[in-house]
């Protein structure tokens, strides 16, 4: 079985890690854009031109399924992607989690890329899912750049720059960019207030991974192949995990069970 995943950049390490654990015997194959990430600031139809690139370069390795681990890139592309790619490599996409945040009664913020933010998509998933939950949409202009760079000053500040505009009330987050998964319990640190019960995040990865394995009609495994692949593909070219990616648990993983090749 092989499995890809895209992204704009590193912000796929928590979907691969996610599938990694679910089946450790399988390929993967990680396609990710650092010649034109951050896609965040970019215009839907600029986004959709790279992500189509991006999958394209993916496919040539021939997955069962590909995993668009992006929530900008799911909110504009997902549509362009399935039609140029279904029904021969199945797409699955990566929205906010606001469905499972609403279930809990709120009041919710959804932290996300300025491109996701207040995007039709988004706003349709509130309307949806959200109906009678005080929801606060908040930009996070700079962080998924920060964090796929693993810029620490940087993500510091991109991250007390959105905690300033979380309500104090909030109860749950959103985490609307899969960048943002990486840094978790940093956004927690920010946003809790002492006295209050703990803050639930809702991040995708693991919810993608499970609906990847369903979609090829897989289930998860216990047992590992003997030796999985890894393949790395940067803007189209084959390369290998970046310095930054290992300064994460998600990227440590992929690394130690399978070394890019």
């Amino acid at each position: 079985m092989k499995i890809a995943l895209m992204d704009s950049g590193i912000g796929l390490l928590p979907a691969a890690a996610a599938v990694r654990q679910l089946r450790p015997d399988a390929d993967l194959v990680l396609s990710w854009d650092p010649d034109g990430m951050p896609w965040g600031p970019r215009t839907p139809e600029d986004i959709t031109v790279r992500s189509l690139a991006v999958a394209e370069a993916a496919a040539r390795h021939r997955p069962d399924v590909l995993i668009v681990a992006c929530n900008t890139a799911s909110v504009h592309s997902l549509l362009a992607l399935r039609a140029r790619f279904e029904p021969d490599l199945p797409i699955i996409g990566t929205v906010p989690a606001i469905k499972p945040a609403a279930a809990g009664g709120g009041p919710v913020a959804i932290w996300a890329t300025p491109a996701t933010t207040r995007s039709p998509y988004q706003r349709g998933l509130i309307r949806e899912f959200a109906d009678g939950v005080t929801v606060t949409e908040v930009p996070c202009p700079g962080l998924a750049d920060a964090v796929h760079h693993a810029d620490e000053s940087a993500i510091d500040a991109a991250i007390a720059a959105a905690a300033a505009l979380t309500p104090d009330d909030v109860t749950t987050v959103v985490l609307g960019c899969t960048n943002y998964e990486l840094v978790a319990q940093r956004i927690r640190a920010a946003v809790q207030k002492p006295g209050l019960p703990p803050l639930v995040l809702h991040g995708s990865a693991g919810a993608v991974a499970a609906q990847a394995l369903r979609r090829i009609g897989e289930r998860p495994v216990a047992e590992a192949a003997a030796d999985p692949a890894l393949t790395v593909i940067l803007s189209g070219r084959e390369g290998g995990l970046p310095a930054t990616a290992l300064t994460y648990a998600e990227g440590r993983l992929l690394h130690a069970v399978s070394p890019a090749r």
